[in-house]
């Protein structure tokens, strides 16, 4: 047995329909093999916080060894980690294929999963969990739901640190006056039928973020897609599920999967390509759903369907070419390589589509932004979080461009909001997803920094 594997990574799909799975007896057990090794390597020590809190407690049991930590301590370990998958695909010697089978994301989604089946999941993280429903229940009242969730507002977010666990400090997403849906219907992008990609259909998945806080980066990627000639329609059957992958609802996910797969394979064989702009939603569908239902044919080929958005652009560069129009962005782009479009294996897809803008520089920080999916806003990690964040957050501030982009929206803001404390004034406070710039470069309208925050008229 070699020390370490050189080999790529293998996911193992989850064997959550095993009875095996949810027994807590035989989970202790694989979490003091796996935390035993974690130990004897340290390699993750600068990840996110679950690994040094695991050592802490090793180093602080007696004979500094697994036998001594307690197992009721392995709450805290798992509570800290954010599923971004890092140490799996960066750090890690010992994943499959190697014979230590080490997966240590998949398996804080079997201790989640446990804690589930046992109730001990708070209602009130699945209640927020529920972005569909949150979003719909919103946008009933957008106004009252930003002026309520605002930061610095003394009256509501006190409370929701009280009731929800949501600390009172922490920048939230704001909800849009119109959803991704009604904004595509009412104004399509003009297709460029004689641009080069025009042989190309494309059905974006609006995904629950775009569709309900941030519908501009749906937009700019609609824009982008029919500036190329793409042919494009927006679709959206429901969220991904990664906020329910995060409390382990495995059973809940395999039906979402199926369902999404049901309604978009026609599209499919129509010769559609399935394509998402948040990378979590793009992690989920190719990767996370066939590892949730192996079995599912239909999943599987939604999956091989399914494109990044900014992988799918770079893949018109690459084989058709981009129509041309391409204008420098003034003052340079700082770009954050959010993890889970790391996690995708796919490469710097967002640092190579932006390089394809003339004469502008892009400066790609790959360190972690700190913020976690929902556990990022909880008040018993926020702090944590914003501390990981500072050496991305001091990368920024010294590259000095005045643009700051992150595919992921939540990554952006909590780098906006971590350089606003740490870094003074010499940083750029506006975060976009990379295709917002792109569309900006083109001179598209749904590229211009003022498009998000222009009222809405129906």
């Amino acid at each position: 047995m070699r020390e370490g594997s050189l080999e790529a990574p293998t996911r193992l799909p989850y064997r959550w329909q095993d009875p095996d799975f949810y027994d807590a007896g035989k989970l202790d057990q694989e979490l003091r093999r796996v935390f035993d090794i974690c130990h004897g390597c340290r390699r993750c020590f600068n990840l996110c916080d679950s690994f040094p809190r695991l050592f802490d407690l090793v180093d602080a049991a007696e004979e500094a060894e697994m036998a001594g930590v307690q197992s009721s301590d392995f709450k805290s370990v798992a509570d800290a980690c954010t599923l971004c998958d890092m140490c799996f695909l960066t750090k890690c010697p010992y994943v499959p294929p190697h014979e230590f089978n080490l997966d240590f994301p998949h398996l804080m989604v079997r201790y989640r999963a446990v804690q589930l089946r046992q109730g001990e999941i708070a209602v009130i993280d699945r209640l927020i969990s529920e972005t569909d429903r949150n979003g719909k229940l919103a946008g009933a009242a957008p106004g009252l739901a930003n002026w309520a969730s605002r930061r610095g507002n003394k009256l509501t977010r006190p409370a929701l640190q009280a009731l929800a666990g949501i600390d009172a400090d922490a920048e939230l997403p704001r909800y849009a006056q119109r959803t991704l849906e009604r904004q595509a219907a009412k104004s399509p992008p003009p297709r460029d039928r004689l641009a080069p990609a025009s042989a190309r259909k494309v059905a974006l998945f609006a995904t629950c973020f775009g569709n309900y806080n941030s519908p501009e980066i749906g937009m700019a990627a609609l824009a982008v897609l029919a500036k190329n000639g793409v042919e494009c329609q927006l679709v959206y059957p429901g969220c991904c599920g990664m906020p329910q992958l995060e409390h382990g609802d495995l059973p809940r996910l395999a039906t979402m999967a199926k369902r999404t797969a049901d309604t978009l394979l026609p599209l499919v064989d129509q010769g559609y390509d399935i394509v998402a702009p948040i990378p979590s939603c793009a992690l989920m569908m190719k990767f996370e759903w066939p590892l949730i239902v192996p079995d599912d044919p239909n999943v599987a080929k939604l999956a091989r369907a399914t494109f990044d958005i900014s992988e799918y652009v770079v893949d018109i560069a690459r084989k058709e070419g981009l129509a041309p129009g391409l204008a420098p962005i003034a003052g340079d782009i700082s770009l954050h390589f959010a993890c889970h479009a790391r996690a995708q294996n796919i490469g710097a897809m967002a640092a190579e589509m932006l390089r394809l803008i003339p004469d502008t520089k892009v400066s790609m920080v790959e360190r972690c932004s700190g913020h976690g999916g929902s556990l990022g806003i909880k008040r018993d990690y926020f702090e944590v979080g914003l501390k990981l964040g500072k050496p991305a957050m001091a990368q920024i501030v010294k590259n000095g461009a005045g643009h700051l982009c992150s595919e992921c929206p939540l990554a952006g803001a909590q780098l906006v909001q971590g350089i606003g404390r740490f870094g003074g004034d010499a940083a750029p406070t506006l975060s976009s997803h990379p295709i917002q710039i792109l569309a900006q470069a083109y001179g598209l309208p749904a590229g211009d920094p003022r498009y998000a925050s222009r009222p809405d008229e129906d």
